[in-house]
């Protein structure tokens, strides 16, 4: 098969859909890699750590993805993207269609086969193409949450640890999935006060168990978050609903019940965000303020640390590349059924539920 790695073009997006290693794997399958020229710069990877992998440099992207039958990407197509995709393509990258309407009609249009990273999903309901990245994006959700605290960027004036004599920042984090337990994980080794909410006891009882003294659970529901927003100087959204919208849970009110320089970031941001007040936006232009709280919601997170990033994602993707590559898309997905779950579109039709209920469109079963 001919695979294709084009260069990220959407906002400071560093990272690659592939390391030189993972070419290397596919090339000794008897596979063809072109990768375009530039596309590893940003993580660390040069055209000839790439050429010296067996991949062949091209030019352009329109060159990649004419010359390619699978394009292996990071972040969803943006615009100019969209008449490069045509009806032979397999495109296996993050996608989050839910949260973008006019992405989804452009891939409906092309017929091409859409494999979503987010949705591939295990026996165990887990998410193992997700999880790197959610893993990278919890802890930096307390990394930039902690210098948007500071002052001069109209934060709070917070040290998250505090000093001796001075008591520590308190964090809110909206969640206990991976996103949650990570940012939970950096809260604590500062030296903050945690609070993590979640409607699952389960997952409550699991933090209880491994999070230290000053990491406290309480169940989630309104009551309960508008209690704590009036005294917590970060609150982190790392709430999921696989390949649907995020559920609101910060209201636009809410807002007025914080104090000023409180800081929001929306790890959810990719699914359309848990906050009301959120709106995407980039590393070039991070955050924005309203009623002076402070919104964080860069959509693509770990692109500002793409040679993290872009290790961990290939790690948890290349297995799942060479069997598409091998086998086709149609086999691999019948032989692997934790592939086939992250079977979106499919030849202009949405055979993933929550993808039509979020425009209130009807589902194609296969």
């Amino acid at each position: 098969m001919k695979i294709g790695v084009p260069k990220e073009i959407k906002n400071n997006e560093n990272r690659v859909g592939m390391t030189p290693a993972g070419v290397f794997e596919l090339t000794k399958n008897k596979h063809t890699v072109y990768v375009q020229k530039g596309a590893g710069f940003g993580s660390g990877f040069s055209d000839l750590d790439y050429i010296n992998a067996g991949a062949i440099i091209l030019e352009t992207i329109t060159d990649v993805y004419t010359s390619s039958d699978m394009i292996v990407k990071v972040k969803e197509p943006i615009e100019e993207e969209y008449p490069l995709i045509q009806s032979h393509h397999v495109v296996f990258t993050y996608f989050h269609f839910a949260s973008s309407e006019p992405l989804t009609k452009a891939m409906l249009k092309s017929e091409a086969v859409c494999i979503a990273y987010e949705t591939v999903e295990d026996k165990d309901g887990t998410l193992p193409l997700l999880t790197p990245m959610s893993e990278v994006a919890g802890r930096m959700a307390i990394q930039q949450g902690a210098k948007y605290l500071e002052k001069p960027i109209k934060g709070r004036g917070v040290l998250l640890g505090g000093v001796p004599g001075v008591p520590p920042g308190r964090v809110l984090v909206l969640g206990a999935g991976i996103v949650g337990i990570q940012a939970a994980k950096m809260a604590a080794g500062l030296g903050a006060h945690v609070t993590i909410m979640d409607i699952s006891m389960k997952k409550l009882r699991y933090v209880n168990d491994v999070m230290p003294s000053h990491v406290v659970t309480e169940f989630s529901s309104e009551y309960n978050i508008r209690k704590r927003i009036k005294d917590h100087d970060l609150i982190v959204g790392g709430v999921l609903l696989k390949g649907a919208k995020a559920p609101k849970l910060i209201t636009r009110d809410m807002l007025k019940d914080m104090r000023p320089g409180t800081v929001l970031v929306d790890v959810a941001v990719d699914q359309g965000g848990c906050m009301e007040t959120t709106k995407a936006t980039t590393h070039e232009d991070p955050t924005f303020i309203i009623d002076d709280v402070v919104h964080y919601c860069v959509a693509n997170m770990p692109g500002a640390v793409p040679y993290t990033s872009t290790l961990a994602l290939t790690n948890v993707t290349l297995p799942y590349v060479i069997n598409l590559a091998n086998q086709g898309w149609e086999k691999a997905c019948k032989k692997d059924k934790t592939l086939a779950k992250g079977l979106n579109i499919v030849k202009g039709k949405i055979v993933y539920e929550e993808i039509a209920e979020a425009f209130n469109w009807s589902v194609d079963a296969m």
